[in-house]
């Protein structure tokens, strides 16, 4: 597909309900000051409320998954979408706190559906000379989505109520839903076996039949990709804090400063993107990458025990530089699972982030009580230098150029 001009605007589609999803995904912890106010929550129990999308993620990715791979990828992001923005609708006229996070654990449960299925949409969509630079666009979203959270949703709440802020969010993934429903088209699919369908080349051209999770490739990948968001959300769960508690910046400045730094986290997800495509290769760049993570972190421990001006510029550094993978890790798995395992397989690399993600905050927070900030994140080094020996580089010596889409039409055998 790789002259077809549409695919532009497919990835727009894309990357705009991705980002509508990470509103409230990854955005609801600005909302808790507003949750322990009008819900006379505990600090825990505020920022337990605002994780429970994440469990809902972790709930149903794989299903999601093995939908788009059955179903097609455009009616998984809007049947998710809708699911999503109703329950979350429902959640703004929530009376207790535990009918609130049911709902909100069933809307990210539905917001799982754009994490399965959009990258599987970039994979057939885009060739191999490109689709780095179209994932790591695609993957921009999240740090997108998170920032228009930090800057929308508490000024809402403030103005209009917490009830407006969630409202709100639903109303956002209703409108993704009706873009993607009326303006998105899936790729054309392969046939199963050794026939084809619509014209399209055999599924087989690109990955071998068969289980792709019999041989230890993905499940490398996915090992390392789960590492590495460990420093992640290290960094982005507790650079605020530590400028505010041991540098003392005000909130509204720390603030600021860690928006340039996830803007230039999205511009690393880009430029990772475009680096892959022109050396051929997706894990190559990760693993050189993880090299790279794990000498920021290690220097913003350094600087944290030792109480050095140079923590501050390392801890900025790696918010930017740690969510740089993560695109390289998505096109990996959908190149090496192929278009019949694409969906489940990304499903399965997305759940075991989440869980990382999930656990990281709580855990490094009694690890911070614990022996401070030097130590806990000397601790979270150690996270990115596995993921290093984890890549598996040599993999991808097999791997097809171009996916089913992209490939010459041929009729069916059968026909």
């Amino acid at each position: 597909m790789a002259g077809d001009r549409r695919r532009w605007w497919i990835l727009a589609l894309g990357m705009a309900a991705q980002a509508a999803s990470c509103v409230f995904l990854y955005g609801l912890p600005y909302l808790v000051p507003d949750l322990r106010h009008q819900l006379g929550l505990s600090l825990t129990g505020a920022s337990t409320l605002a994780t429970t999308p994440l469990i809902g993620i972790i709930v149903a990715l794989v299903a999601w998954g093995a939908a788009a791979d059955r179903y097609g990828e455009r009616m998984v992001i809007t049947a998710g979408l809708v699911i999503a923005g109703g329950c979350l609708i429902a959640a703004a006229s929530a009376s207790s706190p535990v009918s609130l996070g049911v709902l909100l654990g069933c809307a990210g449960a539905g917001g799982a559906s754009v994490n399965a299925a959009s990258g599987r949409l970039v994979l057939g969509w885009f060739g191999a000379s490109e689709r780095g630079l179209a994932m790591g666009a695609r993957q921009t979203a999240q740090p997108l989505g998170t920032m228009l959270a930090a800057a929308a949703l508490p000024p809402l709440a403030a103005s209009a109520g917490l009830s407006a802020a969630i409202a709100a969010c639903g109303a956002l993934c209703l409108a993704a839903a009706a873009a993607v429903a009326l303006f998105a088209a899936d790729p054309p699919r392969p046939g199963r076996g050794t026939g084809t369908t619509s014209g399209t080349a055999t599924e087989t051209a690109t990955a071998p039949p068969g289980n792709p999770y019999r041989a230890p490739v993905l499940w490398r990948i996915h090992a390392a990709s789960t590492l590495l968001v460990v420093p992640q959300f290290a960094t982005t769960g507790f650079a605020l804090e530590y400028l505010v508690a041991s540098r003392g910046w005000s909130a509204v400045e720390a603030g600021r400063v860690i928006a340039v730094a996830n803007l230039a986290g999205a511009l690393s997800r880009l430029a990772a993107g475009r680096w892959s495509d022109l050396a051929g290769s997706r894990l190559r760049p990760m693993r050189t990458l993880a090299v790279v993570v794990t000498v920021v972190v290690g220097l913003t421990a350094l600087g944290m025990a030792g109480r050095s001006p140079l923590a501050v510029v390392a801890l900025l550094a790696a918010v930017a530089l740690s969510v740089s993978t993560n695109g390289l890790a998505f096109t990996a798995v959908a190149e090496l699972a192929g278009l019949a395992w694409a969906g489940r397989a990304l499903g399965v690399q997305n759940t075991g982030q989440n869980l990382a993600a999930a656990a990281t905050s709580p855990v490094l927070a009694q690890v911070i009580d614990g022996i401070g900030y030097g130590g806990a994140f000397g601790l979270v080094t150690v996270f990115p230098a596995l993921a290093v020996l984890a890549v598996p580089v040599r993999a991808e010596v097999s791997r097809d150029p171009e996916p089913p889409a992209a490939l010459p039409r041929q009729r069916s055998s059968s026909a």
